[in-house]
């Protein structure tokens, strides 16, 4: 059977940890921060981890990494 191909959109955005979680950053931390809390802007700087009911759709798309 041939090697799986990573998909390199998700290979940048996702990262699995030594326990086999992944890793996320999160969105809506570009533009219009203005309207946003401080609070809210603070707690989005920290990375997130996957949820699982997409856990394994995202595991198939960065196999190796």
């Amino acid at each position: 059977m041939p090697k799986m191909k990573t998909h390199r959109g998700a290979a940048k955005r996702f990262s699995k940890t030594g326990t086999g979680k992944i890793k996320m950053a999160h969105a809506f931390t570009s533009h219009i921060l203005t309207s946003k809390t401080r609070k809210n802007k603070r707690n989005l700087r920290k990375g997130g981890i996957v949820a699982a009911s997409d856990h394994k759709n995202i595991s198939c798309l960065i196999p190796y990494k």
